[in-house]
């Protein structure tokens, strides 16, 4: 699994004009899930993201968690980020799971943050056009990839 995480100030996502999900301080999500994933992969997704110190202390250094700061996350799933970009112009899709894996994987994984104890979890709708309106704080844009995790 690979995820993009935006510190967030406040964070939307809409379809089709309605809005679904929202919260205010805390972490966007970009989900993708790649064949061969399974939910040992969302778990430890899920412990790191949600343990994850990038959010400023009184001494304005990255020192809090997600979870220390009572913050919230929209998890938007995203077969774009298992994108292979080495040949030509247009991205192969490959190693993106197929929606009948990725989709029950996407949610296990927003339970998992919710068994981490993260309070507030928004979701997208898996498989959707979504527009995502976000505030980045920082900016803190951070790249976590499961199979580097320990």
């Amino acid at each position: 699994m690979k995820a993009v995480i935006q510190r967030v100030s406040r964070c939307s996502v809409t379809v089709d004009s309605e809005e679904i999900g929202s919260i205010g301080k805390g972490f966007l999500i970009l989900l993708g899930v790649e064949a061969g994933d399974t939910e040992k992969e969302a778990e430890k997704l899920a412990s790191k993201l949600s343990g994850l110190r990038v959010f400023t202390d009184e001494n304005d250094k990255m020192n809090l968690s997600l979870n220390d700061i009572d913050g919230g996350a929209i998890v938007v799933s995203n077969f774009t980020l298992c994108a292979d970009c080495r040949k030509g112009r247009r991205p192969s899709f490959d190693k993106a799971a197929r929606p009948e894996t990725a989709e029950p994987l996407y949610e296990y994984f927003c339970d998992c943050m919710k068994e981490k104890g993260v309070k507030t979890v928004e979701k997208g709708s898996f498989g959707a056009d979504m527009k995502v309106s976000l505030l980045n704080d920082g900016p803190v844009t951070i790249i976590v990839d499961s199979k580097d995790l320990t």
